[in-house]
Parts: structure tokens; sequence; C-alpha cells
């Protein structure tokens, strides 16, 4: 009788072990396929992002300083159309269409910009400035200009 006890009081245990297991999966913060895809969170970008809210402060700061003077590929007339506009993605590799539309960051600007991780670059595409992976063509970060 104790061996059938025992038996009862451990399948429970492994029943409740599981049950608990299964009720803690997919309690996330929704950041799902969809969910969140422009990261618009302002808290500091966590480890997704690496142009942190400092830097994008002074990308803006220095957008609004040289907003009548913009060098190429950060005027208006420079904007992605919307077809490409959508290929434009973090953590997407920038298709050739793209590739062709790649200008220097001013030197004002990089100036204001943390220095790029290894094989990286601080580009401007259309209106975006965007930390580019030049080996692979990975987009590590994006940087919409047009929204001030």
């Amino acid at each position: 009788m104790p061996r059938m006890k025992w038996l009862g009081i451990w399948a429970a245990g492994i029943f409740l072990f599981s049950a608990s297991a299964a009720l803690a999966q997919d309690h996330g913060k929704g950041h799902g396929k969809g969910h969140d895809k422009h990261g618009d969170d302002d808290d500091d970008r966590g480890s997704e992002h690496y142009y942190k809210d400092h830097d994008r402060e002074e990308i803006h700061g220095w957008y609004v300083e040289h907003a009548n003077n913009l060098p190429p590929g950060l005027a208006k007339r420079d904007r992605l159309p919307p077809g490409l506009e959508k290929q434009l993605v973090l953590r997407g590799t920038l298709p050739p269409g793209l590739q062709k539309k790649i200008q220097p960051v001013p030197v004002e600007l990089e100036r204001r910009l943390p220095s790029p991780p290894p094989e990286c670059a601080h580009v401007v595409i259309g209106g975006h400035i965007v930390l580019l992976n030049r080996r692979t063509n990975l987009v590590l970060d994006i940087f919409h200009v047009e929204e001030f």
C-alpha cells in the first residue's frame, strides 16, 4: 500500500509540474509575428536596437539643424517609393535595389553617432540612417528621419 501511495503522489507531482509549465508558455509581451514590428517603444531600445534614445536625439538634432540644406539621401526628394520602403527592414538583408541607393552619412552627423561595430557603417538610404553590415548587407538598425 505505501508503494501505491508514493506512486500516486509522484504522478500528481508530474501532472502539476507539466500543467504549470504549459501555462507559463506563451505569456510574453505579444511581440510575435507582426506585433511591434517597428519597435516604437521608447525604453532605450533594449538589445534589439543599436541606436539608443540618446543617439536618436542626436540624429534628430542634427536633422533639425540642417533641415534647410540636407545632403543627398536625406532630402524629401530622396525618399523611397513605398515598394522599396517595405524592403528596408530591421534584421533584414538589403536587396540590390536598395544597395544602389546607399549614400554616406554626413561627416558632422557621423561624429555624433557611436562608432559602428566591426564591418559595419552608418549609411543613408532614402531618408533613413541605417547601421549596415557592409560584408553581409544585414540591416542592424534603422532611424527614420522623416518621422520628424
